[in-house]
Protein backbone atom coordinates (compact mmCIF):
# COMPACT_ATOMS: atom_id res chain seq x y z
CA UNK A 1 0.00 0.00 0.00
CA UNK A 2 1.14 2.83 -0.91
CA UNK A 3 1.84 5.86 1.12
CA UNK A 4 1.75 9.83 1.21
CA UNK A 5 5.52 9.43 0.90
CA UNK A 6 4.98 8.41 -2.53
CA UNK A 7 2.97 11.01 -3.83
CA UNK A 8 5.79 12.72 -6.09
CA UNK A 9 7.17 9.55 -7.61
CA UNK A 10 3.06 8.97 -8.54
CA UNK A 11 2.98 12.51 -10.00
CA UNK A 12 6.24 12.12 -11.60
CA UNK A 13 5.10 8.88 -13.49
CA UNK A 14 1.83 9.76 -14.54
CA UNK A 15 3.49 13.00 -15.87
CA UNK A 16 5.77 10.70 -17.91
CA UNK A 17 2.79 8.21 -19.03
CA UNK A 18 -0.08 10.93 -19.35
CA UNK A 19 2.71 13.55 -21.30
CA UNK A 20 3.23 10.86 -24.32
CA UNK A 21 0.01 10.04 -24.54
CA UNK A 22 -0.98 12.66 -27.00
CA UNK A 23 1.96 11.65 -29.63
CA UNK A 24 0.22 8.07 -29.26
CA UNK A 25 -3.29 9.75 -30.15
CA UNK A 26 -1.87 12.12 -33.50
CA UNK A 27 -0.02 8.52 -34.55
CA UNK A 28 -2.77 6.48 -33.81
CA UNK A 29 -5.12 9.03 -36.01
CA UNK A 30 -3.06 8.24 -39.07
CA UNK A 31 -4.74 5.00 -39.52
CA UNK A 32 -8.03 5.38 -37.33
CA UNK A 33 -10.89 8.18 -36.99
CA UNK A 34 -11.55 9.66 -33.91
CA UNK A 35 -14.43 7.41 -33.06
CA UNK A 36 -12.61 3.57 -33.59
CA UNK A 37 -9.45 5.92 -31.65
CA UNK A 38 -11.58 5.86 -28.51
CA UNK A 39 -13.06 2.39 -28.64
CA UNK A 40 -10.03 0.42 -29.24
CA UNK A 41 -8.41 2.71 -26.01
CA UNK A 42 -11.43 1.90 -23.81
CA UNK A 43 -11.24 -1.92 -25.23
CA UNK A 44 -7.35 -2.83 -24.65
CA UNK A 45 -7.59 -0.96 -21.95
CA UNK A 46 -10.65 -2.96 -20.35
CA UNK A 47 -8.61 -6.36 -21.21
CA UNK A 48 -5.51 -5.17 -19.51
CA UNK A 49 -6.99 -4.55 -16.54
CA UNK A 50 -9.10 -8.19 -16.42
CA UNK A 51 -6.36 -10.17 -16.39
CA UNK A 52 -4.48 -7.54 -13.68
CA UNK A 53 -7.12 -6.56 -11.55
CA UNK A 54 -10.69 -9.20 -12.30
CA UNK A 55 -10.07 -10.38 -8.78
CA UNK A 56 -10.68 -7.24 -6.97
CA UNK A 57 -13.74 -6.80 -8.83
CA UNK A 58 -16.00 -8.50 -6.06
CA UNK A 59 -14.21 -5.99 -3.14
CA UNK A 60 -16.61 -2.83 -4.88
CA UNK A 61 -19.46 -2.86 -2.87
CA UNK A 62 -22.94 -3.62 -4.66
CA UNK A 63 -23.65 0.08 -3.71
CA UNK A 64 -20.84 1.33 -4.90
CA UNK A 65 -21.35 0.17 -8.60
CA UNK A 66 -23.60 3.16 -9.60
CA UNK A 67 -20.53 5.78 -8.62
CA UNK A 68 -18.31 3.50 -10.57
CA UNK A 69 -20.68 3.81 -13.58
CA UNK A 70 -20.34 7.50 -12.85
CA UNK A 71 -16.88 7.72 -13.12
CA UNK A 72 -16.19 5.86 -15.73
CA UNK A 73 -18.19 8.10 -17.76
CA UNK A 74 -16.77 11.28 -16.36
CA UNK A 75 -13.06 9.89 -16.13
CA UNK A 76 -12.54 7.44 -19.74
CA UNK A 77 -15.66 7.16 -21.48
CA UNK A 78 -16.51 10.95 -22.62
CA UNK A 79 -12.43 12.03 -22.47
CA UNK A 80 -11.02 9.32 -24.60
CA UNK A 81 -13.33 10.59 -27.68
CA UNK A 82 -13.32 14.14 -26.31
CA UNK A 83 -9.24 14.09 -27.04
CA UNK A 84 -8.87 12.21 -30.04
CA UNK A 85 -11.27 14.25 -32.22
CA UNK A 86 -9.96 17.33 -30.88
CA UNK A 87 -6.09 16.22 -31.84
CA UNK A 88 -7.82 16.15 -35.59
CA UNK A 89 -7.61 19.97 -35.75
CA UNK A 90 -4.75 20.62 -32.96
CA UNK A 91 -1.67 20.14 -32.46
CA UNK A 92 -0.51 17.15 -29.70
CA UNK A 93 1.52 19.77 -27.77
CA UNK A 94 -1.57 22.46 -27.57
CA UNK A 95 -3.99 19.75 -26.71
CA UNK A 96 -1.22 18.64 -23.81
CA UNK A 97 -1.00 22.50 -22.93
CA UNK A 98 -5.19 22.71 -22.55
CA UNK A 99 -5.34 19.63 -20.36
CA UNK A 100 -3.43 21.42 -17.62
CA UNK A 101 -6.65 23.44 -17.26
CA UNK A 102 -7.68 20.75 -15.40
CA UNK A 103 -6.89 21.87 -11.60
CA UNK A 104 -8.80 25.01 -12.29
CA UNK A 105 -11.75 22.93 -12.96
CA UNK A 106 -11.09 20.75 -10.09
CA UNK A 107 -11.43 23.88 -7.56
CA UNK A 108 -14.64 25.40 -9.33
CA UNK A 109 -16.26 22.14 -9.01
CA UNK A 110 -14.90 21.41 -5.90
CA UNK A 111 -16.28 24.30 -4.55
CA UNK A 112 -19.63 24.48 -6.34
CA UNK A 113 -20.50 20.99 -5.72
CA UNK A 114 -18.46 19.48 -2.80
CA UNK A 115 -18.23 22.12 -0.41
CA UNK A 116 -14.64 22.79 -0.47
CA UNK A 117 -13.24 26.24 0.49
CA UNK A 118 -10.99 28.63 -1.54
CA UNK A 119 -8.90 31.76 -1.12
CA UNK A 120 -8.49 34.80 -3.28
CA UNK A 121 -5.11 33.82 -4.89
CA UNK A 122 -6.84 30.36 -6.16
CA UNK A 123 -9.62 33.09 -7.69
CA UNK A 124 -6.87 34.74 -9.45
CA UNK A 125 -5.41 31.66 -10.40
CA UNK A 126 -8.45 30.50 -12.36
CA UNK A 127 -8.69 33.54 -13.97
CA UNK A 128 -5.12 33.23 -15.40
CA UNK A 129 -5.59 29.76 -16.60
CA UNK A 130 -8.49 31.01 -18.79
CA UNK A 131 -6.69 33.76 -20.01
CA UNK A 132 -3.91 31.78 -21.13
CA UNK A 133 -5.97 29.14 -22.60
CA UNK A 134 -7.81 31.92 -24.83
CA UNK A 135 -4.58 33.18 -26.03
CA UNK A 136 -3.06 29.93 -26.45
CA UNK A 137 -6.14 28.56 -29.01
CA UNK A 138 -5.92 32.57 -30.46
CA UNK A 139 -2.69 33.08 -31.67
CA UNK A 140 -2.68 28.83 -32.67
CA UNK A 141 -5.56 30.07 -35.20
CA UNK A 142 -4.88 33.71 -36.33
CA UNK A 143 -0.50 32.96 -36.59
CA UNK A 144 -1.36 29.49 -38.72
CA UNK A 145 -5.17 28.71 -39.18
CA UNK A 146 -3.71 25.40 -36.89
CA UNK A 147 -5.97 25.20 -34.24
CA UNK A 148 -9.70 25.05 -34.74
CA UNK A 149 -11.77 26.21 -31.82
CA UNK A 150 -14.42 23.66 -31.52
CA UNK A 151 -11.75 21.22 -30.74
CA UNK A 152 -10.30 23.29 -28.07
CA UNK A 153 -13.58 23.63 -27.15
CA UNK A 154 -13.89 19.84 -26.45
CA UNK A 155 -10.41 19.67 -24.62
CA UNK A 156 -11.74 21.89 -22.25
CA UNK A 157 -15.45 20.05 -22.02
CA UNK A 158 -12.95 16.71 -21.63
CA UNK A 159 -10.97 18.56 -18.42
CA UNK A 160 -14.57 19.81 -16.71
CA UNK A 161 -14.97 15.89 -16.89
CA UNK A 162 -11.99 14.94 -15.41
CA UNK A 163 -12.20 17.70 -12.42
CA UNK A 164 -15.88 16.30 -11.78
CA UNK A 165 -14.42 12.62 -12.25
CA UNK A 166 -11.33 13.44 -9.16
CA UNK A 167 -14.04 15.18 -6.85
CA UNK A 168 -16.40 12.15 -7.14
CA UNK A 169 -13.29 9.79 -6.93
CA UNK A 170 -12.33 11.30 -3.28
CA UNK A 171 -16.14 11.88 -2.11
CA UNK A 172 -17.13 8.37 -2.83
CA UNK A 173 -14.81 5.64 -3.69
CA UNK A 174 -11.94 6.46 -1.37
CA UNK A 175 -12.16 3.22 -0.10
CA UNK A 176 -12.25 1.18 -2.75
CA UNK A 177 -9.22 0.23 -4.56
CA UNK A 178 -7.65 1.40 -7.18
CA UNK A 179 -7.95 -1.47 -9.45
CA UNK A 180 -11.09 -2.31 -8.38
CA UNK A 181 -11.94 1.14 -9.76
CA UNK A 182 -10.20 1.21 -12.52
CA UNK A 183 -11.01 -3.05 -13.66
CA UNK A 184 -14.85 -1.45 -13.22
CA UNK A 185 -15.19 1.22 -15.51
CA UNK A 186 -13.52 -0.16 -18.25
CA UNK A 187 -15.75 -3.29 -18.02
CA UNK A 188 -18.74 -0.81 -17.70
CA UNK A 189 -17.01 0.93 -20.53
CA UNK A 190 -16.34 -2.05 -23.00
CA UNK A 191 -19.89 -3.08 -24.46
CA UNK A 192 -20.59 0.19 -25.79
CA UNK A 193 -16.76 0.90 -26.88
CA UNK A 194 -17.27 -2.55 -28.88
CA UNK A 195 -20.65 -0.98 -30.34
CA UNK A 196 -18.56 2.16 -31.67
CA UNK A 197 -15.65 0.69 -33.27
CA UNK A 198 -17.95 -1.82 -34.90
CA UNK A 199 -20.90 0.39 -35.93
CA UNK A 200 -17.79 3.03 -37.17
CA UNK A 201 -16.10 0.22 -39.85
CA UNK A 202 -13.20 -0.48 -37.99
CA UNK A 203 -14.47 -4.20 -39.56
CA UNK A 204 -13.92 -3.17 -42.99
CA UNK A 205 -10.69 -1.83 -42.63
CA UNK A 206 -8.70 -3.51 -39.92
CA UNK A 207 -6.31 -5.59 -41.92
CA UNK A 208 -5.21 -2.34 -43.59
CA UNK A 209 -1.37 -1.66 -43.03
CA UNK A 210 -1.96 1.68 -42.44
CA UNK A 211 -4.92 0.55 -40.13
CA UNK A 212 -2.43 -2.44 -38.12
CA UNK A 213 0.16 0.12 -37.40
CA UNK A 214 -2.34 2.89 -35.75
CA UNK A 215 -3.58 -0.05 -33.61
CA UNK A 216 -0.23 -0.89 -32.47
CA UNK A 217 -0.03 2.56 -31.07
CA UNK A 218 -3.42 2.59 -29.31
CA UNK A 219 -2.79 -1.13 -27.82
CA UNK A 220 -0.05 0.62 -25.70
CA UNK A 221 -1.72 4.15 -24.85
CA UNK A 222 -4.93 1.12 -23.77
CA UNK A 223 -2.49 -0.76 -21.84
CA UNK A 224 0.00 1.98 -20.02
CA UNK A 225 -1.59 5.31 -21.07
CA UNK A 226 -5.28 4.47 -19.79
CA UNK A 227 -4.83 1.19 -17.44
CA UNK A 228 -1.91 1.63 -15.75
CA UNK A 229 -2.07 5.14 -15.46
CA UNK A 230 -5.74 5.73 -14.30
CA UNK A 231 -4.58 3.16 -11.52
CA UNK A 232 -2.26 5.01 -10.44
CA UNK A 233 -4.09 8.55 -10.16
CA UNK A 234 -6.90 6.69 -8.42
CA UNK A 235 -4.06 5.86 -5.65
CA UNK A 236 -2.39 9.17 -5.88
CA UNK A 237 -6.55 10.77 -5.32
CA UNK A 238 -6.80 8.73 -1.76
CA UNK A 239 -3.58 9.07 -0.50
CA UNK A 240 -3.49 13.24 -1.20
CA UNK A 241 -6.23 15.20 -2.35
CA UNK A 242 -8.21 16.15 -5.87
CA UNK A 243 -6.10 19.07 -5.93
CA UNK A 244 -2.67 17.74 -5.40
CA UNK A 245 -3.89 14.83 -7.97
CA UNK A 246 -5.07 17.15 -10.51
CA UNK A 247 -1.94 19.03 -10.31
CA UNK A 248 0.05 16.18 -12.51
CA UNK A 249 -1.09 18.91 -15.55
CA UNK A 250 1.76 20.77 -14.55
CA UNK A 251 4.05 18.58 -16.15
CA UNK A 252 1.92 16.86 -18.87
CA UNK A 253 2.80 19.81 -20.99
CA UNK A 254 6.32 20.27 -20.73
CA UNK A 255 6.56 16.28 -21.77
CA UNK A 256 3.79 16.90 -24.29
CA UNK A 257 5.28 19.57 -25.92
CA UNK A 258 8.86 17.70 -25.63
CA UNK A 259 7.34 14.62 -27.52
CA UNK A 260 5.86 17.93 -30.45
CA UNK A 261 9.40 19.51 -30.68
CA UNK A 262 10.68 15.68 -31.60
CA UNK A 263 7.97 15.22 -34.15
CA UNK A 264 8.89 18.74 -35.82
CA UNK A 265 5.69 20.45 -33.90
CA UNK A 266 6.56 24.15 -32.52
CA UNK A 267 4.61 26.97 -31.07
CA UNK A 268 4.94 30.50 -31.89
CA UNK A 269 5.88 33.01 -29.13
CA UNK A 270 1.96 34.20 -27.90
CA UNK A 271 1.28 30.48 -27.59
CA UNK A 272 4.16 30.17 -24.92
CA UNK A 273 3.29 33.05 -23.65
CA UNK A 274 -0.55 31.70 -22.92
CA UNK A 275 1.14 28.48 -22.24
CA UNK A 276 2.96 29.89 -19.32
CA UNK A 277 -0.11 31.70 -18.30
CA UNK A 278 -2.14 28.71 -17.82
CA UNK A 279 0.48 26.90 -15.70
CA UNK A 280 1.11 30.24 -13.35
CA UNK A 281 -2.61 30.34 -12.88
CA UNK A 282 -2.92 26.55 -11.71
CA UNK A 283 0.22 26.88 -9.40
CA UNK A 284 -1.74 30.17 -8.27
CA UNK A 285 -5.23 27.85 -8.34
CA UNK A 286 -3.19 25.05 -6.49
CA UNK A 287 -1.46 26.67 -3.63
CA UNK A 288 -3.08 25.91 -0.32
Amino acid sequence: MLTKNNKWLLLLLLSLIWGSSFILIKRGLVGLDPFQLGALRIIFACLFMLVVGFRSLPTIPLTKWKYVAITSVFGNGLPVFLFAYAQTGMKSSVSGILNSLTPLYTLLIGALAFGLSFVRSQVIGVVLGLTGCFLLVLFGKTANGETNYFCAFLVVIATVCYALNVNLIKKHLSDVSPIAITTGNFLTLLVPALIILFANGYADVMTQPEVIHSTLFIIILGMIGTGIANILYYQLIQITSPLFASSVTYFIPIIAMGWGFLDGESLNFMQLVGAGIILSGVYLASKR
